[in-house]
């Protein structure tokens, strides 16, 4: 069993869960009740959903590949997740930095959650 890859598995699973909760009062909630026209809205929800799905899948990915530790692909399938993680995690900091708000690395904090399962898939893919 890869220790990395587990935790990295468990984080992503955590990360999903505060996601959901945490997404879902502070952003879909506002988003559903705010005069945006409906076209625009809907896809935001549904893009929310979908990386919903993406975060809860990467976990169970994560926790799979623990699990088949040697197994031809799995260090090339742990990049891959630690990749995407990556891009998730530059994507809040380029958009936070680029707003100019005060203390931006603290007003759009996923990245914080992001990168360490990044960090942890790519320790175990090494």
């Amino acid at each position: 069993m890869n220790g990395w890859i587990l935790a990295a598995g468990i984080t992503a699973l955590g990360v999903a869960a505060v996601h959901i909760v945490g997404g879902h009062r502070d952003v879909v909630r506002p988003l559903l009740s705010c005069g945006l026209a409906d076209e625009p809205k809907r896809v935001l929800h549904a893009v929310w959903h979908m990386v919903s799905g993406d975060l809860v899948l990467s976990g169970i990915a994560l926790l799979y590949l623990s699990l088949t530790d040697g197994t031809p692909g799995t260090s090339l399938v742990a990049w891959f997740v630690a990749a995407h993680f990556i891009a998730y995690a530059a994507t809040f900091l380029v958009v936070t930095l680029s707003v100019g708000w005060p203390r931006p690395l603290l007003r759009l904090p996923q990245w914080i959650l992001l990168l360490p399962v990044a960090a942890l898939a790519a320790a175990g893919a090494a």
